[in-house]
């Protein structure tokens, strides 16, 4: 783990960090520089908590998706697809509603960064809510794609009641407005839809950062995507994905730890001298069953969720074809809708502080692009 893989040359110095490292990292966060710490997490932060990511080629939902009659995966997150047809949208819902799955030992170093008073600000692309159950206090929480924690009319507005919406998930049924008989949502960001007012209000908090670290995210979607490339360009950014994604490791302080989240975290925890705080209040938290088992090894989690996933899609699949025989119209979205859909994003990984003016026109972005998932990126 570490600098794995860079395009800054080896004989470029670090501006703030001794050297481009998790120890060095760990030095400059015991020096009493970042006192700013801004966190962005994706999907890969929850995997090992059970809830599958969108873009994994084996894993993924929209890989698995892809197999059936829809003009594309993404549709069963598309708003006017659900406005035709939410009974897909709900059985997934089913599967991925908040409640079954526990926070993983990278959500709860996240709750400790706020703990010790570092936290300046955490934007996520997840809508698991798990970062809440982790204890990150709802103040220091921008959920940039929304979540399940309410749900509204899309007609109307009107909020609809929790305890009625677990009741309508729990059987994949579609809930309706006690109001005005329009469909119910939760307040997650589908396509075309604008991202929260919150997102835009705070996104200066990337700007001020001391410290950045991306957790689990392919920063493909965006206005998101664009939050690493705020920060001033000398500020420390530390990437745990599996894979080097938009400009990270573009710049001198750049680090990136290579690997799934959770073995990237309990390194840098031990760097830091809270290993043994942090495993201790994860624990206490999930249970040592539930710890026990995201412990397990990713080979036995990636059978588990291969197996998750290929009945969900059944299940959506079923859906699909009750609906194709009951409705006289087509199931999939109009041409219209499909053509709004935006390409993939060109990578950052050559975007440099020069081009600052076209990375903040692309953080002011109202609506989402590319896709959202349903753990985040």
């Amino acid at each position: 783990m570490g600098q794995e893989v860079s395009a800054v040359p080896e004989t470029t110095k670090p501006e703030n960090l001794s050297e481009r490292s998790l120890p060095a990292v760990a030095d400059y966060i015991k020096s009493g520089k970042a006192r700013k710490v801004v966190v962005l997490t994706g999907a890969g932060i929850s995997t090992a908590a059970g809830i599958p990511d969108f873009r994994s080629p084996e894993t993924g939902l929209y890989a698995n998706l892809a197999a059936l009659e829809l003009e594309e995966p993404e549709d069963v997150f598309s708003l006017p697809f659900f406005k035709e047809n939410p009974k897909p949208f709900y059985v997934l819902a089913k599967d991925l509603y908040p409640g079954k799955f526990h926070p993983t030992i990278s959500h709860v170093f996240i709750s400790l960064l706020a703990t010790k008073g570092l936290l300046y600000q955490l934007f996520t692309q997840n809508i698991d809510c798990l970062e809440r159950a982790a204890g990150v206090p709802a103040d220091l929480i921008v959920e940039a794609h929304g979540s399940f924690a309410s749900q509204r009319c899309i007609d109307c507005k009107t909020p609809y009641p929790d305890d009625k919406m677990r009741e309508h998930v729990s059987r994949a049924e579609v809930p309706h407005c006690e109001k005005c008989n329009g469909l119910v949502k939760p307040d997650i960001v589908f396509f075309h839809e604008n991202l929260p007012s919150l997102f835009f209000d705070r996104r200066h908090m990337a700007e001020e950062a001391d410290l950045i670290l991306v957790l689990g995210t392919s920063l493909t979607v965006h206005p998101f995507a664009g939050l690493p490339d705020l920060a001033p360009f000398e500020v420390p950014r530390v990437l745990f994905n599996m894979e080097r994604v938009g400009s990270l490791g573009s710049q001198p302080d750049d680090v990136l730890v290579l690997g799934d989240c959770d073995t990237g975290v309990r390194q840098l925890a031990s760097a830091l001298g809270w290993r043994e705080e942090l495993e201790a209040e994860w624990r206490k938290l999930v249970g040592d069953e539930e710890a026990d088992r995201q412990l397990e090894g990713s080979s036995k989690r990636q059978v588990e969720l291969h197996d998750e996933v290929s009945q969900l899609v059944h299940d959506v699949d079923k859906v699909l074809h009750v609906h194709d025989v009951s409705s006289s119209g087509s199931s999939s979205p109009s041409p219209e809708a499909v053509a709004e859909k935006e390409p993939i994003a060109a990578t950052q990984q050559e975007v440099q502080q020069s081009e600052s003016a076209s990375v903040k026109e692309s953080v002011e972005t109202t609506t989402l692009t590319e896709e959202v998932k349903v753990s985040g990126a």
